[in-house]
């Protein structure tokens, strides 16, 4: 155990001595990449502050990620191309080959360059950005992160979802965070042997709740909307300044509760699906 501890003890410090050159590159190279980063995130968060100062609503503020992120690169790339350059390798020659088989890459990732593109149509067109709740297709949820290739969504489930940008952004995208009023819409069915002013005071109750409620807007409309097969249907159209999912869920069970307890206090019955069957008295003669 001693023997083959020394000799590797031997072994690390020949190659530390016979490599020192290498290992302080890789070092130095390690440390100016971190502090030229931190200095693209430090001159990004001041250029964005400064936009939204006096321009904000320049479509820069949705850009910056993608270019600090592009910066990052160009910063990685450079110092590693000089280090390699420091160490006897022809640079110009690895740019040139990443040129011609760049055009190869290019045809067998159009999608990949679809996506990047799509992502910079999303931030330019300021269709959504990080923080903001969005709808697409079957999904829906905030959005968490915007790179090159997809947005990421965390769902109501709590499910992380990453949607490549060029699906984005040749498809409808509903912003709900940019909604300044969401809608609730509700249809009861109440029985057909309810009377004439049952009827007429079931849509005055919608009515008086819609109007006091503190989270409903102005012109809210309640009316008799159907005959339906087992109910006479009615109808309340009302609007709410709660734009997030849980806010709008909360002022709709607050209305569902609030009428619930009217009807039933005014003994308004709630239909609910059934047939009526009827049966003739047919006389056989003998």
């Amino acid at each position: 155990m001693e023997f083959s501890l020394n000799t590797a003890f031997d072994f690390v410090m020949k190659f530390l001595a016979t490599h020192s050159k290498l290992i302080i590159g890789i070092i130095v190279n390690i440390i100016l990449i971190y502090v030229f980063c931190k200095i693209t995130d430090v001159f990004n968060n001041k250029l964005e502050r400064m936009l939204e100062k006096k321009h904000s609503d320049s479509p820069l503020i949705n850009l910056m990620p993608i270019f600090t992120r592009v910066v990052k690169v160009v910063i990685i790339f450079l110092l590693l191309a000089g280090f390699l350059q420091s160490f006897g390798y022809n640079v110009s020659s690895l740019i040139a080959g990443f040129g011609i088989t760049g055009l190869a890459v290019g045809f067998a990732a159009k999608e990949a360059i679809g996506n990047v593109f799509g992502s910079i149509g999303l931030l330019a067109d300021r269709v959504y950005k990080v923080g903001d709740y969005i709808s697409f297709d079957s999904y829906e949820g905030t959005v968490e992160d915007v790179n090159f290739r997809s947005t990421t969504i965390r769902t109501i489930q709590g499910f992380e979802v990453n949607i490549p940008n060029n699906l984005l952004a040749n498809n409808e995208i509903v912003n709900v965070s940019k909604a300044n009023q969401r809608r609730i819409d509700l249809t009861l069915d109440i029985e057909y042997g309810t009377s004439n002013e049952k009827i007429d005071r079931a849509v005055e109750i919608l009515n008086e709740i819609a109007s006091t409620h503190s989270n409903i807007k102005d012109g809210a409309v309640a009316f008799v909307e159907n005959l339906a097969a087992s109910s006479i249907q009615v109808r309340l159209v009302a609007y709410t300044p709660e734009t997030t999912w849980a806010g709008l869920t909360m002022v709709k069970s607050q209305i569902l509760r609030q009428i619930i307890h009217h009807y039933r206090a005014e003994g308004i019955e709630f239909a609910f699906p059934s047939t009526s069957v009827y049966m003739a008295n047919v006389e056989v003669n003998k």
